[in-house]
């Protein structure tokens, strides 16, 4: 499948989350979903994105927006994490696609190498600074799962499934903060 596009339809992927099955991506209930496409659970900067978008939840919902986060983990990876770290209360929720099927479908690419994984220029800038502030919060690393070359990804979709941003991020650096998205929003 190729890219999706902003004024293109998401496909309605039905997955598992770290504690529930069956989980649809937009299931009409909120007037947007954001869906932000990490690696795994045992990476760092993964677990920091998701431990801010759980301490900011609130914004997102205040925006209409539901908010799921994808990671290359299986259901036990990411309930065994979040417990091992205290966060089994995670106020966003992680959908487990150890098989890569949403990234695939989504034509996600992995990095070449570590140097496109990490950007050059302003994206390094900003893969460095969230790698600070991953440190500052006391996320070390975690169990390999996946591909650790995978670039990440993030999405608007409306509550009819029509994509409205659609950022296929170059490089780890090349995501939008969590500030940006909530302004996007």
């Amino acid at each position: 499948m190729p890219r999706i596009n902003a004024g293109e339809k998401m496909p309605e992927f039905v997955f598992n989350t770290g504690y529930r099955t069956g989980v649809k991506l937009y299931d009409g209930t909120a007037e947007k979903t954001v869906l932000w496409v990490v690696r795994y659970i045992g990476c760092p900067p993964c677990r920091y994105d998701a431990h801010v978008i759980g301490q900011r939840i609130n914004e997102f919902k205040a925006k209409g927006a539901n908010v799921f986060v994808l990671m290359q983990s299986d259901q036990e990876h990411i309930q065994e994490d979040l417990e091992r770290t205290g966060e089994k209360d995670l106020a966003v929720e992680i959908i487990a696609d150890p098989e890569m099927t949403i990234y695939k479908a989504l034509d996600i690419p992995i990095a070449k190498d570590k140097t496109e994984l990490r950007g050059e220029g302003e994206e390094y800038e900003r893969y460095l600074a969230k790698g600070a502030a991953t440190k500052a919060a006391g996320y070390t690393h975690g169990d390999y799962e996946g591909d650790e070359l995978q670039l990440p990804a993030q999405f608007i979709i409306d509550r009819e499934g029509t994509v409205l941003l659609a950022n296929y991020a170059r490089s780890m650096g090349g995501m939008y903060t969590v500030d940006e998205l909530l302004e996007k929003l």
